[in-house]
């Protein structure tokens, strides 16, 4: 476990730059395409028996360096999309439907682990893992906002903007506003 934690860890902190000076639509489609590709590799020398505990553990902590980096910038990246009033309030939906996510995977997991007599399952399972991480990136290529280098509310306008007398400070639920 400390050996994937080093992966999650080592991975924002390198990658993190990147992010800010390639952009954030582009490094977050390359570290989840990049990490479901790598995924599937593993995958497939998985089933192929070419892969030992040691070797299997230092494939899972490359794609974490990439997942991981990936993840934590679309984390935060995926609020600032949503005017300021409401900014919060996503990235709390979103942790909470990253949370179910995460409170199935082990369910899954453990059934395709089974007793461990029909490794195709598992095989099955990560080129799954890495087909969604692949899509997740090309959606983010297509779909995501260049937002780097930019100031959050030419993101995203807020939603008191341009109402007549009220201020920035005086937003929309404020008392003078109302």
């Amino acid at each position: 476990m400390i050996a994937f934690a080093v992966g999650n860890l080592v991975g924002p902190l390198a990658l993190g730059h990147f992010f800010d000076t390639i952009g954030r639509r582009k490094m977050i489609a390359i570290t989840y395409v990049t990490s479901g590709v790598l995924l599937a590799i593993s995958a497939f020398l998985f089933y192929a028996g070419a892969l030992n505990a040691i070797t299997q553990t230092v494939a899972w902590c490359v794609i974490f360096f990439f997942a991981s980096a990936g993840g934590s910038s679309a984390y935060l990246t995926v609020s600032e999309i949503f005017p300021m009033e409401v900014r919060a309030k996503a990235i709390a939906v979103f942790f909470a439907i990253a949370q179910c996510f995460g409170a199935i995977a082990p369910v899954i997991y453990g059934a395709l682990i089974g007793d461990g007599s029909d490794p195709s399952k598992l095989f099955y399972g990560y080129l799954m893992g890495g087909a969604i991480m692949i899509v997740g990136g090309i959606v983010a290529l297509v779909h995501g906002v260049n937002a780097e280098g930019q100031s959050l509310e030419d993101v995203a306008t807020p939603l008191n903007a341009g109402r007549k007398g009220t201020t920035r400070a005086e937003g929309a639920g404020s008392p003078r506003a109302i």
